[in-house]
């Protein structure tokens, strides 16, 4: 019997894939790909679904849907990107349809977790006390590609990479097209950790959106951190790609991975750099942090405390970028001088990358400011802003489904008085920021922003639109919003509620309290809001209590109190 010499017996594996001699393997265009398969893919999951729910999907619009949803007793329901919900069908899911679907899924593995072999779909399921699936979430995976365009020389510069942002922001899809191209373009030998197959998707064979990248499973989440460790000792790569590092042992893992010269690109459980260096589980990633106790010529050199916080390492990351959005991204090229000067009390200004929605075309922001002390963004001294040195809990409230987040910096603007505004607007998607670099408008006290000055400068290098208030009032801040959101004269009106006397006047005197305590600690003069006559003659009286002077300025309906310190006395 005679051998046949197998066909790739002549190649010479010495040579590179690139090679003249060698012909490559095809390649995926991700735009043809994605052009080409997520009609069939979106198909293959519809596919799983009972006869009754197959019909009611596909009578509708799939371009936006983001899950279908199938609960025990009640009605499916169609999710969609905007926030808009079908119910699909006349009838409840019943236990039998729910089957239908589980029998024609692999397994659910221990996070209940299932996918369909070769797509990016993903089932979770929802079980009872006994164990039993009542319910499922059919999530659609679809191929997202131009992601990785604002980014790219970072990508390839060779560093270790971090990528931060809250859920649903695209850090995943990111991930898929990084792995793409360092596999693909810069040809390096490139395996992905993969824990619920969200990157690579299900089935033993990765999806073809991650090209010639590698992939290794995770059998349970707890065992990532060991499966991490194996990807280096047993596959020798030059790049190793991590989705969710969320422990403190999977932290330490890829600063393992990190000093053993393999370039590790990952995403990790946070927002920004300054939520993750806060984070005890993870702060190792960026370096670290311990208190140092310094001398006292130290101290006096370095004008701050004698107890300290620093950085107790080098980060795990060279390159920290912060996905505010899915077309903006804050880039910190530097990690360890980010978070140094995080720990001293310093406002950072990143890189700011932002994509045109329309062309695609990526625009990169930057200031002359390096860093900034914190008080120095501050308005100046006088302009009193009560509620400003309160915590904010709608800052991190969850962001209303189909609603985009519009952030807003304010400058001598009380806080409160915005809170209030928002609140009674019923506008829960506009949030309240502290950086200028990450707003989408500034809203500032005419006095406070003058041309030339600090927050000025850093609104034009960041392109961000400042619209001002003449006073620190109620109904010119919200004029200013108006104006920020464009919308029409008079769109507010009729939605605004009068404040109750009762609540003006609690907060009036609590605005009096706080600018006594500012004018004794700080020995400062400081102005108050406008008030009634009747609340402005509590507040002289509250003042009068604490042995300190107060004026009545300016003239209705502007007048107002201003606190003036006490004499120095020699």
């Amino acid at each position: 019997m005679t051998l046949k010499k197998p066909a790739h017996a002549s190649r010479n594996f010495l040579q590179p894939l690139n090679s003249p001699h060698v012909s490559n393997p095809p390649s995926v265009n991700p735009v043809l790909f994605e052009e080409s398969a997520i009609a069939t893919d979106l198909q293959l999951l519809i596919d799983i679904l009972p006869e009754r729910l197959r019909r009611a999907i596909q009578a509708v619009d799939l371009d936006d849907l983001i899950e279908i949803v199938m609960d025990l007793g009640r009605m499916a329901e169609a999710r969609f990107s905007e926030g808009n919900i079908l119910e699909l069908g006349e009838q409840q899911v019943t236990l039998d349809e729910i089957h239908h679907v589980v029998k024609h899924m692999g397994y659910f593995t221990s996070d209940n977790r299932a996918g369909i072999p070769r797509t990016l779909h993903r089932i979770s399921a929802m079980r009872n006390r006994q164990g039993d699936i009542v319910g499922l979430t059919c999530r659609v995976g679809k191929l997202v590609t131009g992601t990785v365009d604002p980014i790219k020389d970072i990508i390839e510069s060779g560093k270790s990479v971090l990528l931060l942002g809250r859920p649903g922001v695209g850090k995943t899809s990111r991930l898929r097209e990084i792995a793409m191209l360092l596999a693909g373009e810069s040809q390096k030998r490139v395996v992905i950790v993969d824990t619920s197959n969200e990157i690579a998707g299900d089935g033993d064979i990765p999806h073809p959106a991650v090209g010639r990248a590698r992939r290794i499973q995770v059998p349970h989440r707890e065992r990532q951190k060991e499966t991490m460790i194996e990807a280096v000792q047993n596959h020798t790569p030059e790049v190793i790609i991590v989705d969710e590092i969320g422990t403190e042992d999977e932290a330490m893992a890829a600063r393992t991975i990190a000093e053993r010269g393999v370039i590790l690109v990952a995403t990790a459980h946070g927002h920004t750099l300054e939520n993750l260096v806060k984070n005890p589980m993870l702060s190792d990633l960026a370096g670290g942090i311990q208190t140092v106790t310094l001398g006292d010529e130290e101290a006096k050199r370095r004008a701050s405390q004698k107890t300290i916080q620093e950085r107790a390492k080098k980060p795990t990351f060279d390159i920290c970028i912060e996905i505010r959005d899915r077309n903006t991204l804050a880039v910190y090229p530097d990690v360890a001088e980010a978070v140094d000067h995080l720990l001293r009390g310093w406002t950072l200004f990143p890189e700011i990358r932002r994509v045109d929605a329309e062309t695609g075309a990526t625009k990169v922001l930057k200031t002359n400011f390096e860093v900034m002390p914190t008080q120095m963004m501050d308005p100046p001294a006088g302009s009193f802003n009560p509620g400003d040195f309160s915590e904010h809990p709608r800052d991190d409230s969850a962001l209303p489904v189909g609603q985009e987040e519009y952030r807003v910096f304010v400058y001598g603007v009380s806080k409160s008085y915005l809170d209030r505004i928002l609140e009674r607007l019923n506008m829960h998607h506009i949030r309240i920021t502290k950086n200028v670099y990450d707003a989408n408008a500034v809203i500032a006290i005419k006095a406070n922003a003058r041309p030339g000055s600090k927050i000025l400068k850093l609104a034009q290098d960041y392109e961000v639109p400042v619209y001002y208030a003449k006073t620190n009032t109620m109904p010119q801040i919200q004029r200013a919003l108006r104006e920020a959101l464009d919308a029409e004269v008079g769109a507010f009106a009729g939605q605004m509620i009068q404040t109750p006397f009762e609540d003006e006047m609690e907060l009036a005197l609590r605005e009096a309290q706080e600018a006594v305590d500012m004018a004794l600690a700080e020995k400062i003069a400081i102005e108050l809001a406008p008030r009634r006559s009747y609340i402005r003659r509590i507040q002289h009286e509250l003042v009068e209590r604490h042995h300190l002077t107060s004026v009545s300025i300016g003239d209705e309906p502007n007048r107002r109190l201003k606190v003036l310190p006490l004499k120095n006395r020699d």
